[in-house]
């Protein structure tokens, strides 16, 4: 957009008021399994044939198959038969959930958690503030207390933000020569995603994923298998607790949680703590 002339186009003004509808279809297509049954499936199938499958009205699936069609995560073909949907490419390495690339763990954590936090959006301008209260009626003084409300949607957060990094956690990894440092802490690590790409990448070096206890509990449980030695953990609260020297150390998606005061402190916390040199 150039100027201030381009919102005299209605075609610009659409575009701003359906933006919410264009993230809800793609929400509301993986929720419901579409592009994996499609993958499933071989080959192009009728609506009526994925709404059966999937058990959902007739009406409403064509209309959401002709939506992703439009936004080109489906592709259909017309025959004498009907309309025939099968994937497009974007579909199939993205939006299903066997692929080695899926975003579908990640998807359902915007559609089902954060899309209903900014329902309130002008509610957190207003105040200041996070809307997890207002959304789950959860204190939103701690905001991972909030967002690790449950077992479940603590999982749920996990394995959506280990399908980011499957995108580009080594693409970030390898920016710069990191094969020098050997011993790595990973602060807020997390699922492990991105300890993992990190020695595929650097062999001779050794990860810590530093998090929570429960975090750490899920952590090793479901991500990271007992077999891979060069992942280890260490349980506690970064701002509490103390953080033990290494050569390096990963804090990805973490300061842009809190505040300056606490990003300075947990980044004085991590200069004191890091080896010399």
């Amino acid at each position: 957009m150039g100027s201030t002339e381009d919102l005299d186009h209605p075609q610009i003004i659409l575009q701003y008021n359906s933006g919410f509808l264009v993230s809800k279809v793609m929400f509301t297509a993986c929720e419901l399994g579409v592009f994996d049954l499609l993958l499933e499936s071989g080959e192009p199938l009728s609506s009526d044939a994925i709404a059966a499958r999937l058990g959902t009205s007739t009406t409403g699936m064509e209309r959401l198959l002709d939506a992703c069609v439009g936004l080109k995560l489906l592709a259909v073909e017309l025959t004498q038969q009907g309309a025939l949907y099968r994937n497009t490419e974007v579909s199939n390495i993205y939006l299903t959930k066997s692929s080695p690339k899926s975003q579908y763990h990640i998807m359902m954590y915007y559609s089902n958690t954060v899309y209903l936090c900014w329902h309130y959006l002008a509610d957190a301008v207003r105040e200041g503030r996070n809307q997890y209260e207002r959304a789950f009626g959860i204190s939103s003084t701690d905001p991972f207390r909030a967002m690790y409300r449950s077992e479940e949607e603590m999982l749920k957060f996990m394995a959506g933000q280990n399908s980011v990094w499957s995108i580009c956690g080594r693409d970030v990894l390898a920016a710069f020569d990191l094969s020098s440092f050997t011993q790595i802490y990973d602060l807020g690590g997390g699922g492990g995603a991105l300890a993992r790409e990190c020695v595929s990448l650097y062999p001779n070096s050794t990860v810590t994923i530093y998090d929570l206890p429960k975090v750490v509990q899920v952590a090793k449980e479901q991500f990271i298998p007992p077999e891979e030695r060069r992942i280890t953990f260490y349980e506690g609260d970064f701002f509490n607790d103390s953080i033990p020297e290494a050569e390096l150390y990963i804090l990805s998606k973490i300061l842009h949680d809190w505040d300056d005061d606490k990003c300075r402190q947990l980044l004085a916390k991590v200069h004191k703590a890091c080896k010399p040199g």
